[in-house]
């Protein structure tokens, strides 16, 4: 409002300017013209007149806007008031309604409180009566019981607690005789899990010697000069060495004959070195195979070196470890001794370790377990205890002597490493492929494996691997899509089932693969 009053004091001083002005105006024109000077003053007035009436006017104007705007927000302010002043109303009214269902529902709560604490009051009240009651009847129960059994309760608390006993003594007996069972079932059932476990972990590869060898020569001309004039070189291989050679029609191949593979080797080896030099002659003979026999023993104590360094064994006397190598050239049924004790080994410690028992002590028992196969051509008595005398011999442990005396049961075992050494023996001789008697079998049915595989269009090559338990077929890419191998994987899988017996399973595994060869020139 004090606005607007500023305006139109401001219009009412223009409007008295104006009039000064024109007042001064009507002066000045009476001093020069008096009929010029009405004229003029008469347009000045005019025009300061429609000055002051255009200043009027703006002034009223602005002030109209200026009282309109501000009764505007006047009246919002008051429109937004009155909201909130209805939503708060509305709150209120909101928290009341709410303050009274939850006074009624606690009063309501009380009241059912109330309620069953009176009924739990009379509830206890019945049950301490009929408590009473009980008492009583089984105070005259227990009265009428002792006058008809003629004793007391203490007296009948004996008798029944003996009876209890002597049940219980029967339920436990049949208890622990059924843990028993359970236990030497469960017992079993570990043993036979740990043996497929190790056996599983162990897989190594074998020799199976014969008791012949084939030298390869360069030309049948090399007959002749290994004969010798008048047989004096043959007559001198075969002194020097133990062996039988046999010179026969077989093409560019000359065969020795022996049951001693260490013999064998040295014929083989001298043979071949007598071939190389060229100079064939018995002095040079003698020398080349007494060459070859130490040579022969280097690489026989290496290899014993190398595989007690292998199975994480030490600290072996150096007369042992050359009695150990000689059972690289030594075999039973087929079954290289060397390679056997170290597959023994390595079966036997994984035992020991799934059982806690001592790995090194089970490890070095199986390592040597035949090591009296390799005197047991020169020397009586079985080979468990000639290897046990010499183990003896050599400063080993008395549970290392018992584990090589009692791996054929020969004597009582003293420890439970001396158990495992046997049972390891056991398991590297009876592997598939390991002995004789059932490669024959056992490489049919890899042959058969293979021949499967290979009847399917486009497959390349097919190798049975992991003892015949996988076989891995490769096909031609250019021939066969992905789809097809799938195919070929599913159909030979189920010719396998129907065509062969095989213990376990065999994954049929099929390879298709893409080669893309350049050459930089």
């Amino acid at each position: 409002m004090t606005t607007i009053a500023v305006y139109v004091i401001v219009g009412m001083l223009g409007a008295l300017a104006g009039a000064g002005v024109a007042a001064v105006l009507r002066r000045r024109a009476l001093t020069a013209s008096r009929t010029q000077a009405d004229d003029q003053a008469r347009q000045v007035v005019q025009s300061a007149e429609r000055e002051a009436e255009n200043l009027v006017k703006e002034a009223k104007l602005e002030a109209k806007d200026l009282l309109f705007q501000t009764k505007a927000e006047i009246e919002k302010e008051q429109k937004e008031k009155r909201s909130e002043l209805t939503s708060q109303e509305r709150r209120l009214i909101q928290r009341e309604e709410n303050l009274d269902r939850k006074v009624g529902a606690v009063e309501k709560r009380e009241a059912e409180t109330q309620k069953r604490e009176q009924a739990l009051a009379r509830r206890e009240e019945a049950i301490a009566a009929k408590e009473a009651a009980c008492e009583q009847a089984v105070k005259e129960h227990r009265q009428a019981l002792e006058r008809v059994a003629g004793m007391t309760v203490e007296e009948a608390k004996r008798h029944l607690l003996s009876e209890i006993e002597s049940e219980a003594r029967l339920d436990a007996a049949g208890l622990a005789k059924r843990i028993l069972d359970e236990a030497k079932e469960n017992a079993e059932r570990e043993a036979r899990e740990i043996i497929a476990r190790s056996i599983q972990r162990v897989t190594r590869d074998y020799v199976s010697e014969a008791t012949i060898s084939v030298v390869q020569i360069p030309n049948d001309s090399m007959k002749g000069r290994i004969i010798g004039r008048e047989g004096r070189n043959i007559r001198a291989i075969e002194a020097a060495t133990g062996i039988d050679l046999i010179i026969d029609e077989t093409p560019e191949a000359v065969i020795i004959s022996g049951f001693d593979p260490l013999r064998r080797e040295i014929a083989k080896i001298s043979l071949e070195r007598l071939m190389q030099d060229g100079r064939i002659h018995p002095t040079r003979i003698e020398e080349i195979v007494e060459k070859v026999k130490t040579d022969l023993d280097k690489l026989m104590i290496e290899e014993a070196e190398k595989i007690i360094f292998e199975v994480g064994l030490s600290d072996f006397n150096p007369e042992l470890v050359k009695v150990l190598g000689r059972l690289k050239y030594r075999t039973s049924y087929g079954q290289n001794n060397l390679y056997h004790a170290r597959e023994a080994a390595y079966i036997c410690g994984i035992m020991a370790s799934e059982l806690g028992l001592d790995v090194k002590l089970a490890k070095r028992g199986a390592l040597l377990h035949d090591i009296g196969k390799a005197v047991s051509h020169e020397e009586e008595g079985p080979h468990a205890m000639l290897g046990a005398e010499i183990a003896k011999r050599y400063g080993e442990s008395a549970k290392v002597v018992n584990a090589i005396a009692a791996h054929h049961e020969q004597v009582e075992p003293i420890c439970p490493e001396t158990v495992l050494v046997a049972a390891a023996e056991a398991l590297s001789a009876a592997r598939p492929g390991a002995r004789r008697e059932a490669l024959e079998s056992y490489v049919k049915r890899l042959e058969k494996l293979e021949s499967l595989a290979v009847g399917f269009k486009g497959v390349q090559k097919a190798y049975a691997i992991q003892a015949g338990r996988e076989i891995r077929v490769i096909v031609r890419q250019e021939e066969v899509s992905d789809v097809e191998s799938s195919h070929i994987s599913r159909e030979l899988a189920k010719k396998i089932q129907d065509e062969l017996t095989y213990p376990g399973q065999i994954k049929v595994t099929v390879i298709r693969e893409s080669r893309f060869v350049d050459y930089a020139k």
